[in-house]
């Protein structure tokens, strides 16, 4: 069978986190969005993980992944996903000692590097890979050249891509060619704007967290989705004050100061990942459909100055009634049935399938914008 996952999430004990970030609302949300597997989110907090238990079976047929998230002390960040909940403990009692407290914050800080923290994660019979690995904060690449300046001599299971990267900027980068990519939401949000706005289709022999754990170490990712890297706030290299762009060459040139504000020129991911990609030779990855979330698309289509108003509410219940959830319609419904409900979203949709959007890529800490034509 065929599930489509979204393995990145955080629990109202992270920072920046809405407080209806519980197990029914994202529950809910999954069913709404489309999304079968979910991680749990902040699978290092007990009381959070606790907060999961009556759900573990549910009616919402939903497969629930112990995840967390932890933050090394060189300020990468790390996913680890496991099958059960009991090896996040196994894992607290091997990281204890190496940071302030699992119980104050959902995504902690711990003392170690990479290294260190990836042979725990083994240790525990979980599962570890960067997180948004590409962003130019708290990310492997922002920091560090290659995976084994980062891990050392410790195995990765998976490369999360992030939000501001799409397969093409990891396939021709030597040390990823036998690892399988994920995108996920890193959702601080249940609502389906936030919720598997990046998700994977995963191919199961079995319908349980084990069973998705087991995929992974196959590579059995089917498909990637997610933005376009270019809507990405850090997308081109750009000013972090004013937003103007430059070519790497004009930011060297520029000392890494934008000469009309003096502010800092951050080094987008486009500019990294072909960096890193020199010398390589892009191997074949699993497609990567490049999609937005539905409410964005109508809004943008009716030209709305916010995603909830009223009438746009409404046009994405019709969707979600008619159609079932929001992932089958961004991917699987054919254009013509789409149109019946909303002519302009199909349109929309159609020209996301075809690449056909007009992009203009962010940069600088600014998203990027799409238009039709």
């Amino acid at each position: 069978m065929h599930a489509t996952a979204d393995l990145h999430i955080h629990s109202p004990y992270s920072i920046a986190v809405s407080r209806f970030m519980q197990p029914i609302e994202l529950l809910r949300g999954c069913g709404t969005k489309g999304i079968r597997i979910i991680g749990t989110g902040d699978a290092l907090q007990p009381d959070w993980m606790k907060g999961w238990e009556p759900y573990v079976e549910n009616d919402f047929k939903v497969i629930i992944v112990p995840q967390g998230e932890i933050e090394d002390k060189n300020r990468v960040h790390h996913v680890i996903l496991a099958e059960d909940p009991a090896q996040f403990s196994q894992l607290r009692d091997l990281l204890e000692g190496t940071c302030k407290s699992f119980i104050t914050s959902g995504r902690p800080h711990v003392y170690l590097s990479g290294e260190e923290i990836a042979h725990a994660a083994h240790d525990a019979g979980a599962l570890i890979g960067p997180a948004h690995a590409f962003t130019p904060w708290t990310a492997m690449y922002a920091y560090f050249d290659s995976v084994p300046a980062c891990y050392g001599d410790a195995k990765i299971d998976f490369v999360e891509l992030g939000l501001s990267a799409d397969s093409s900027y990891g396939a021709a980068i030597p040390d990823l060619y036998d690892i399988p990519f994920l995108t996920n939401s890193d959702a601080h949000s249940p609502y389906p704007d936030k919720l598997g706005r990046e998700f994977n289709r995963i191919r199961l022999e079995k319908p349980t967290a084990k069973g998705v754990i087991a995929a992974i170490r196959k590579g059995a990712i089917e498909m990637n989705a997610g933005f376009f890297p270019e809507e990405g706030k850090y997308n081109r290299t750009a000013c972090t004050r004013c937003y103007t762009q430059y070519s790497l060459k004009e930011a060297k040139q520029h000392q890494w100061r934008c000469p009309a504000d003096g502010g800092i020129i951050k080094k987008g991911v486009s500019d990294r990942a072909k960096e890193l990609s020199e010398g390589g030779t892009a191997r074949s990855r699993p497609p990567y459909a490049h999609v937005l979330p539905l409410a964005q698309i109508i809004q943008t289509m009716e030209g709305a100055s916010s995603p909830n108003t009223k009438k746009c509410r409404a046009i994405y219940s019709s969707f979600i009634e008619t159609f079932g959830n929001e992932i089958a319609v961004l991917i699987d419904i054919p254009v013509t049935e789409i149109r019946s409900v909303h002519p302009k979203v199909a349109d929309a949709i159609a020209a996301l399938r075809d690449g056909t959007v007009t992009l203009h890529p962010g940069g600088g800490g600014k998203y990027g914008t799409f238009s039709l034509g």
